[in-house]
């Protein structure tokens, strides 16, 4: 007995399966389903034996802890980055204006000196 399937179940199954699709279609359907189940079975087995052999090797090699700095603030252990806002800095908006983007007051000077 298949799980809960019984005996009356399994042949009305089988004789349903016959009526679609007819007695000529009915062994290459169950060839190919047999061989997609060895398949998955092998595929199956073979991804248990990797995941085995990897955790077992994971316990006789552990990872190396990461290290902790003792007695570093948080400000320390991390560079400061620059600030995005040219406001704020000021070499920012000396190298935007010298970069040879215009503002709209040099355009403005540029068509009252011609």
């Amino acid at each position: 007995m298949i799980g809960s399937l019984g005996i009356p179940e399994l042949l009305f199954i089988l004789v349903l399966a016959l009526l679609v699709f007819g007695p000529r279609k009915l062994p290459e359907i169950g060839r190919t389903m047999g061989k997609a189940l060895g398949e998955f079975r092998r595929a199956t087995s073979d991804l248990k034996r990797t995941l085995d052999t990897e955790l077992s090797a994971e316990k006789l090699n552990p990872p190396d802890p990461i290290p902790q700095t003792a007695g570093k603030s948080a400000s320390e252990q991390q560079p400061i980055q620059p600030s995005a806002d040219p406001e704020e800095d000021p070499k920012r908006t000396e190298d935007s204006s010298s970069s040879g983007s215009s503002s709209s007051s040099d355009i403005e000077a540029k068509t009252d000196a011609n």
